[in-house]
């Protein structure tokens, strides 16, 4: 750690609730504000990449950032990993907020056309690569680890809040000042989070459980050795990381069930959904009421965790809550209108968002804090990779065998995640620490 970074003991305030706590506050202020920007940043791209090209265009200025997230995001968790989340996620939001605020000036100055979008994408996607592991880790480095299950509560609200907020405020920004002043308060936002940040403290990592050696807080490696000493290589951290998930009795597993999850549920509740409201005549509102009862379960999980905090029985609960919320994403397809495909989008939302938060705080508190980043990055890029491919799946399905039986086979899928938590003993008795 430099000198300049505030470090608490690692048992210092364990016991203080994660919403009274003035450090997590300042953590959650940043991380919201960077995700309100995030949400402006991705609406205002889409924007002006159609104004400025053709819809193919646009796409592929959309998607490019793709493919250096995905290529580099294992790399990005040993960066997280050597050098601390703190100081990746500061990093990776001043360089995201040059970016954005660099493309904000040349859209005031002139009409720069597609190149600059593209360039911005892909910076973003490789900003990202390290940028998610990182923001993953950060959590269990500012409270303890008996606040993790109410702190995803709170990330859940932030995030919430964030896609109620963005929209407006991305459609008021372009509205008044066109693409450049929705860039602009893009940065602003992004900006914002930076000062937080640097004013929040971190927590020592706990010695390690296995060696009984002290770990570094900024680096995540035994304190007192050189890397020299260690013999420490990228590399080498990268397949360390995998080889510990591989051969974790709880990781391993859970790594399964957040790729059957995502792989069943994206599908549904992006396509699938728009092309069930267009065969049963819903139109657009009744799309949009049925996603907005999805967000107002998601929330309402949200505020249940950062109310409560530790749920007992966390491996049991997260797979009950995933078997029943498969029965409830296969029922949607069947609701007989608006009201009910509403209500029944309100429990997909509570369950889906109470198991993934319960799933989140699982991977946190069963890490390693040393192989936290790589964790985190294993698990981004298990979502990130397969939850794009639900989607054409989805759509080709059910453009051959209606929205029915796809809901219905989409729903088995995030279902065996349920199954697998149940049949991996270490997994289903997992809980969280007190």
């Amino acid at each position: 750690m430099t000198a300049t970074t505030p470090v608490v003991p690692a048992g210092a305030d364990t016991e203080r609730p994660a919403h009274r706590d003035g450090n997590v506050l300042r953590w959650l202020a940043a991380y919201t504000a960077s995700v309100i920007g995030d949400n402006i940043y991705y609406l205002a791209l889409s924007w002006a990449a159609v104004r400025a090209g053709s819809p193919a265009q646009a796409g592929l200025v959309m998607t490019v950032s793709a493919v250096p997230r995905a290529l580099l995001m294992l790399g990005g968790g040993v960066i997280a990993d050597r050098f601390g989340p703190r100081r990746v996620v500061i990093g990776g939001d001043a360089v995201r907020c040059a970016a954005v605020l660099t493309v904000a000036v040349l859209f005031f100055a002139t009409e720069p056309g597609l190149w600059p979008l593209a360039a911005l994408a892909v910076v973003f996607g490789t900003v990202d690569a390290v940028f998610l592991p990182a923001v993953g880790a950060l959590p269990a480095r500012v409270t303890g680890r008996g606040q993790l299950a109410r702190v995803q509560g709170m990330r859940g609200l932030g995030v919430r809040l964030a896609s109620v907020v963005g929209g407006p405020l991305s459609g008021l920004a372009m509205a008044w000042g066109g693409a450049a002043t929705a860039f602009g308060l893009s940065a602003l936002l992004i900006a914002v989070s930076i000062p937080l940040l640097v004013s929040v403290r971190i927590r020592e990592l706990p010695t390690d459980d296995s060696t009984g050696t002290a770990v570094d807080a900024g680096t995540g490696e035994p304190a007192g050795e050189s890397a020299e000493a260690r013999g420490h290589t990228a590399w080498r951290d990268l397949v360390g990381g995998l080889r510990y998930v591989r051969g974790h009795r709880v990781l391993a597993p859970l790594m399964l069930v957040i790729a059957l999850g995502d792989l069943g549920f994206v599908g549904p509740l992006n396509v699938g959904l728009a092309l069930l409201a267009d065969e049963r005549g819903w139109g657009a509102s009744g799309m949009g009421w049925t996603l907005a009862g999805f967000g107002a379960g998601a929330g309402a999980a949200s505020l249940l965790l950062a109310v409560r905090g530790r749920v007992p029985h966390a491996g049991q609960v997260a797979a009950y809550a995933i078997l029943a919320g498969s029965v409830a994403i296969g029922a949607l397809a069947y609701a007989p209108g608006v009201s009910a495909a509403v209500g029944t989008a309100v429990l997909v939302g509570l369950l889906a968002g109470l198991s993934g938060a319960l799933c989140a705080a699982l991977l946190q508190t069963q890490s390693d804090p040393a192989y936290l980043g790589r964790v985190t990055a294993v698990a981004s890029l298990v979502s990130l990779g397969l939850a794009p491919l639900g989607m054409p799946l989805s759509a080709v399905a059910i453009g051959a065998w209606g929205t029915g039986p796809v809901f219905v086979v989409s729903a088995a899928v995030c279902g065996l995640g349920g199954v697998v938590v149940l049949c991996f003993r270490h997994l289903r008795q997992a809980e969280l620490p007190r």
